[in-house]
């Protein structure tokens, strides 16, 4: 549209305005100020820790005729967020994260409209700070180099560190917190201080640094701001940085000489011009070490020069011209300065020996000259530190001085030998103790061997020499017959035949000889039955004696193992008789009378004498029945049943077809061993009803116990005799109380009789 076009539009937007005769106002939004927190939002501040999510402040304004108001609020595009309003209520809500550090003003349109009319106005909020930022230290890491004579109080680095936050939260205060690589962890034991203002880092007055104990300092340094509210509360925020200080050596320190104290041999093969012994020395400052100048102060007789450069000592004149077999040279050590002049020095001796050839090595002798191998026969078991007298061995170095001094060691079973002495010069009588008596055991093997070693110990050359040492054992009885088991188990069929083998006990003497020899008995309470073969250790049952499983089953004893010197070991026996089928079942009686009431059982029962199952379990049958396929019987209880048809007395008279209800059958009773027995009974039984059946059964029972009737009769007696006693008594109370319940009828009754 055109530039003209829209102004026709506008005129005529106006003139259909003005010409329907009624003013519209647009609407306005309260300017309250900008402490206020409602309004046109127009300057107002608002804290970086505000929480997102709270209400910050409520859009306010009104309309000329009273219409209502929404509100609205926008910001430029591409830019962020941070707040939005509810249309209806103005309430503006905080929806981003503020942060002063990056964004100190937020710029938004807010509007307000009736509907027809809109006011748009630019808002500017203006976010304040919260103590939210650390001190951020600059130009990290922090490393120095200082000389260790810097002195006390000088300054050596200034630290900084700077806090974003305004105000005191912005501002920084330092302090130190940390040790140095040798010292504790409190600040005091730093040989620093910092100006808590400024930052500036100084030697401690008092203080000396020393390259040669601390070349290194781990300064930690705090950076404190100070303080301000965060979310409601005071807050003091800090942050450290490690401050790392390197000495420099400084010339304050003499040399020392290296590896002392020292000694030097010439020999007697040394010609004009051998090295004899080389010293070392090194400057104490090792940071930066001057060179050093070796020089001979005394002792030296002039047979003896040193290399001022390298601290060589050698002979200047040949070994037999040499007086003395020991030289003790006095070796000055001097640094060397950059102008060369000697500085500060340290003094140390030197031992010179003179000794012959190494050209001997060491010898082992016996009685009759050198000797390689020593045999001993002995004993096993000697007490501990007993000397092996049998041994006479002698060592020997023909050298002299330390090419004569050599180590002894004994080579073999651990700890069993030691040998003594253990170094030696020249020459010793060698002497070999029993140290571990339980390693020389004729048991663990008849024989010892042992290497006798001499070994030189200062000579480059390491001559030595060996020796056999080999020992024979004789055994002694110093063990106890042990049986192969704490206890044996044995099982043993009844009424085996008298001399049966039950068990064979076994026991085992490590002993070589007789005394290995193992003898067997036995004892106990159960042993009199039982007999054991002294050798063999064989246990079998008396000639005599039978075994019933029925009568006794288990038997236990004791078996005796026993060297010839009596020592001796046990065990325990346990013998178990197996039960075999040998006994019958039986019953009470050949011929038995049984009352059956019709729908109850009768029951027979056998006995099995036998100990065990299966022998003494029994299986009940019917071999015969008079009747026939009139009985039923349980072949585990020997129960008797009619058979399930018949069920009244007058189908029992309808088999039988007489009154005379007594039938008979032959019942079996049958054991389940190997072989089986059997035997049987022959039941007869009198079949009735239940309460013929009860009083017939009952009469019979009491019949068969006196006792019992003569019980009931004495019962029903005593009953008769205090029912009269009872009834009388009640009789003479009813009397008692006629009488008191009408005592003139009484009187009357008395005076008529005296008249």
């Amino acid at each position: 549209m055109t530039k003209e076009r829209k102004t026709r539009a506008l005129l005529l937007i106006l003139l259909l305005h003005f010409g329907s005769g009624q003013t519209d106002y647009a609407p306005y939004f309260y300017d309250n100020g900008p402490s206020s927190s409602n309004g046109n939002m127009a300057l107002f501040s608002l804290s970086e820790d505000t929480p997102i999510g709270a209400v910050v402040y409520v859009l306010n304004g009104t309309d000329p005729e009273d219409d209502p108001v929404t509100f609205g609020l926008s910001f430029d595009k591409g830019t962020k967020e941070f707040f939005r309003v509810e249309p209806k209520s103005g309430k503006v809500t905080l929806t981003q994260e503020l942060d002063r550090e990056t964004q100190t003003e937020i710029s938004f349109s807010v509007s307000i409209t009736d509907g027809r009319n809109k006011v748009v106005e630019t808002a500017r909020v203006f976010v304040t700070d919260a103590n939210d930022e650390a001190p951020e230290f600059q130009n990290l890491p922090f490393i120095i180099s200082l000389p260790e004579d810097t002195a006390p109080g000088t300054s050596v680095y200034k630290v900084e560190a700077t806090d974003k936050d305004m105000g005191s939260g912005g501002s920084v205060s330092y302090f130190l917190q940390a040790s140095s690589s040798s010292s504790s962890s409190s600040s005091s034991s730093v040989p620093f201080t910092i100006d808590p203002h400024s930052g500036i880092l100084r030697v401690r007055p008092g203080e000396t640094l020393d390259y040669e104990t601390t070349p290194t300092h781990f300064i930690t340094v705090i950076a404190k701001d100070g303080g301000g509210k965060y979310k409601g509360r005071h807050q003091v925020l800090s942050s450290s940085a490690t401050v790392t200080v390197n000495l420099l050596d400084a010339q304050d320190m003499p040399p020392v000489f290296v590896g002392t104290p020292y000694f030097g041999y010439v020999y007697e093969v040394s010609v004009p011009g051998s090295e004899v012994f080389t010293v070392s020395a090194r400057d104490g400052d090792q940071g930066n070490p001057n060179p050093m100048f070796y020089q001979i102060i005394n002792g030296s007789d002039g047979v003896f020069d040193i290399n001022g450069t390298s601290g060589c000592i050698t002979l200047n004149t040949p070994p037999t011209a040499l007086k003395n077999e020991l030289y003790e040279i006095i070796v000055q050590a001097s640094e060397l300065g950059v102008d060369g002049q000697l500085q500060e020095s340290d003094l140390t001796a030197v031992t010179v020996r003179v000794v012959d050839l190494n050209n001997h090595p060491p010898t082992f002798y016996g009685e009759n000259g050198p000797q390689s191998r020593f045999e001993l026969t002995m004993s096993e078991h000697p007490p501990a530190g007993e000397i092996l007298r049998g041994f006479k061995i002698t060592v020997n170095d023909s050298d002299q001085g330390a090419n004569a001094k050599f180590k002894l060691r004994l080579v073999g079973p651990s700890r069993v030998l030691r040998v003594v002495p253990q170094t030696v010069l020249n020459e010793a009588q060698v002497t070999i103790i029993v140290e571990d008596a339980t390693g020389i055991d004729y048991e663990k093997g008849p024989t010892l061997s042992f290497k006798l070693l001499a070994v030189e110990i200062d000579t480059p050359e390491r001559f030595s020499s060996t020796a056999d040492i080999l020992i024979n054992l004789l055994d002694t009885n110093d063990n106890t017959p042990t049986f192969t088991s704490e206890y044996y188990i044995a099982r043993v069929p009844e009424n085996s035949p008298g001399g049966s083998s039950v068990v064979c006990v076994k026991a085992e003497d490590p002993d070589s000889g007789p005394w290995g020899d193992v003898t067997y008995t036995i004892y106990g309470s159960g042993a009199d039955l039982f007999a054991i073969q002294p050798s063999s250790g064989l246990i079998s049952t008396q000639p005599w004696t039978s075994l019933d499983a029925e009568v006794r089953s288990k038997y236990n004893f004791y078996v005796k193992a026993e060297d010839c010197d009596g020592r001796y070991g046990l065990a325990e026996v346990f013998v178990s008789v197996t039960d075999m089928n040998d006994h019958v079942p039986e019953f009470d009686h050949r011929l038995q009378d049984k009352t059956m009431v019709i729908g109850s059982p009768v029951r027979v029962e056998a006995i099995d004498e036998d100990a065990e199952s299966p022998n003494n379990l029994i299986e009940y049958s019917i071999m015969k029945a008079d009747p026939d396929n009139a009985f039923d019987i349980n072949a585990e209880t020997g129960d008797i049943y009619l058979k399930p048809y018949i069920k009244s007395m007058e189908i029992v008279q309808n088999i039988t077809r007489q009154k005379d209800c007594t039938w008979s059958l032959v019942v079996q009773a049958k054991d389940l061993g190997s072989p089986s027995f059997s035997t049987t009974t022959v039941v007869n039984i009198d079949i009735t009803e239940a309460i013929k059946g009860r009083i017939i059964t009952y009469f019979r029972g009491l019949s068969k116990r006196p006792l019992t009737v003569f019980g009931i009769c004495f019962s029903i007696l005593t009953s008769l005799i205090l029912l009269t006693v009872c009834i009388s008594t009640i009789l003479y109370c009813n009397s008692v109380k006629k009488s008191r319940i009408n005592p003139e009828s009484n009187y009357i009754k008395v005076i008529r009789r005296a008249k």
